[in-house]
């Protein structure tokens, strides 16, 4: 289908009627999947820019929803120039021009951009008039307009709104080197490190110290290589956060307050990280059953360790300060909102539980994936977010040449047995 600038004028009758259709029964699809489905938010992405499309849209959902299911329309508006040119180079390395001549793909997008601009009527006086929630975001939150958001997911949508970033940075993820508990066995406790583990932590150290030099040089020479406008083979978008030159970026360590994790970053130089300690990276806590290998809980304690193996997600742990993995994904939403406000890198040394719970987010898995995600010791985990998505590397330590092996192939799995 011709998906040109074309296409999108509403002067051609019959892409206007196409376009239509296909807004309306994607908006039946979504309400299906909440209604009558298992769902319970939905997020429609079409540009919706006419007033007639959003009162379309308002009357279709009153009609088979009633009044009872919130609607927050979201708008997000770029007023100063330099800032459009590199969201319109963005736009090139997405899928509507994914494999296409820059130069011409540029220019078809500034014609459509000039289409939809001659004909948008932006969010205000009739959605206040109507008493529609709406938030409005101009130039990647420089400015944010919020009218009558109302209730938790609203409000959690407009707060990751206002802490929304372009910046481009890497995030790293790691469990802490081996524990003497871990050669026990032993879940939980405060152990110290074992001697493969301050081998662990030593290698690691000086990996992230290459990875940092050779990222800024590469960030460095996409900067050079970017040419406004495109040339014939530039694929390269820049990034609206930079103002033109590339400054090195601060980098910061952060680790759970377990002596575990705490001495994996021990050789941290702390003049040139910013290291920091938070118990919301804390390993999950198993109640009564700290300290003890799965095979005693399995002969002492029965009846929880089928428990357990029948729902991990939902499982919490007995005795006080006993949590679950919901527990896990409540306690490490503000490290997760911080990771997404941030525009430094970041390593996280941390514990399994943490580890699976970050990784499947920024994956975008499940959340019945979470519990049996496969995150063993001595895995290194690379996440640089992108407009598109987040690239993925993981990296793997290998003992024998004291450094980490790229898993070009590596796929996430789920762990193959219950002790894991």
């Amino acid at each position: 289908m011709d998906q040109s600038a074309s296409f999108f004028d509403p002067s051609n009758k019959k892409a206007a009627q196409l376009r239509e259709q296909c807004a309306m029964e994607t908006l039946d699809d979504l309400l299906d999947y909440i209604l009558n489905g298992n769902g319970s938010v939905g997020i429609f992405d079409a540009t919706n820019s006419t007033l007639a499309r959003r009162k379309q849209i308002m009357e279709r959902i009153r009609e088979r929803a009633g009044p009872e299911l919130n609607v927050l329309f979201v708008e997000s508006v770029c007023k100063d120039p330099t800032l459009l040119e590199s969201n319109m180079r963005l736009k090139l390395s997405g899928p509507d021009y994914d494999g296409k001549d820059p130069v011409a793909a540029l220019e078809d997008f500034k014609q459509r951009v000039a289409i939809y601009e001659k004909n948008y009527i932006p969010l205000g006086d009739y959605e206040e008039d109507n008493n529609m929630p709406f938030v409005s975001m101009i130039d990647v939150g420089r400015k944010m307009i919020s009218h009558q958001v109302r209730g938790f997911l609203a409000g959690q949508a407009v707060y990751y709104l206002l802490n929304f970033n372009l910046s481009p940075r890497m995030i790293w993820i790691t469990r802490h080197g081996e524990s003497v508990d871990n050669v026990a066995g032993r879940i939980g406790g405060d152990s110290d490190l074992s001697e493969n583990g301050r081998k662990y932590a030593k290698a690691m150290t000086r990996f992230i110290g290459r990875q940092q030099k050779a990222w800024e040089v590469h960030q460095a020479d996409k900067v050079a290589n970017t040419h406004f406008p495109p040339i014939a083979g530039d694929h390269t978008p820049p990034n609206p956060h930079y103002s033109g030159d590339i400054q090195p970026k601060n980098f910061c360590i952060w680790t759970s307050m377990l002596k575990r994790s705490i001495q994996t970053a021990e050789n941290f130089c702390d003049e040139e990280y910013d290291i920091k300690q938070m118990r919301m990276l804390d390993e999950l806590n198993a109640g009564i059953m700290e300290g003890m290998t799965y095979e005693d809980i399995r002969i002492k304690h029965a009846e929880e360790y089928e428990r357990r193996k029948r729902d991990k997600l939902a499982y919490r742990y007995p005795g006080p300060g006993g949590e679950g993995y919901l527990d896990i994904i409540n306690r490490i939403r503000p490290v997760i909102v911080e990771l997404e406000r941030m525009t430094d890198h970041c390593l996280l040394v941390t514990h399994r539980s943490i580890a699976r719970v970050l990784i499947a987010y920024f994956q975008g898995l499940k959340r019945e994936d979470v519990a049996d995600l496969d995150c063993p010791l001595g895995m290194l985990y690379q996440l640089e977010p992108k407009p598109y998505g987040v690239e993925f590397k993981a990296w793997r330590y290998n003992a024998v040449s004291n450094d980490f092996d790229h898993l070009p192939d590596y796929k996430l799995r789920r762990a193959t047995t219950l002790n894991n």
